[in-house]
């Protein structure tokens, strides 16, 4: 197969983030996504369940900040839900439950790509510095994020 026909096939895309602002920004990504099979992983909630109507979603444990019994187990549903639905690429917005899914992905040489949310401007977020060194592509919204994250490419705001 060509070069060409393997980069514009579907891929199987796993979109981890937590409810509420990360979730709308991955949301407003739809012009991209909606052309590729996808599943989603993010915190069961009535935003989420309103976004993701007719989505494959699967539910993470929530809270994750500082929330060590959280992290085990989201860190479990990442080893046994990666392989089982194989994504060529997992994308995150942030945020802890992106930690376990990168990590994972990077043990199974699954690509990731991370999107640094809009509001933080002047300080690296606790999620970016830990899933950065095992993110293929780093996406940042704002110039000024760019010299927070070695190698990030600006891409503008997403909301």
């Amino acid at each position: 197969m060509a070069r060409e026909s393997l980069d514009q096939r579907p891929l199987r895309v796993l979109m981890v983030c937590s409810s509420g602002g990360h979730l709308a920004q991955l949301h407003r990504l739809a012009p991209w996504w909606r052309d590729h099979d996808r599943r989603w992983v993010t915190f069961d909630s009535a935003d989420a369940r309103s976004l993701l109507a007719g989505e494959e979603v699967t539910w993470a444990y929530q809270p994750t900040t500082r929330n060590i019994p959280n992290l085990l187990r989201n860190l479990w549903l990442a080893w046994r839900l990666i392989p089982r639905y194989a994504p060529d690429l997992v994308v995150s917005s942030g945020a802890g439950v992106a930690v376990p899914f990168f990590w994972v992905a990077r043990l199974r040489g699954i690509r990731t790509t991370y999107l640094e949310v809009f509001d933080r401007i002047d300080s690296r977020t606790v999620t970016g510095r830990l899933c950065q060194p095992v993110t293929d592509l780093f996406l940042v919204q704002w110039e000024d994020q760019r010299r927070l994250y070695d190698d990030s490419v600006v891409v503008g705001k997403v909301l």
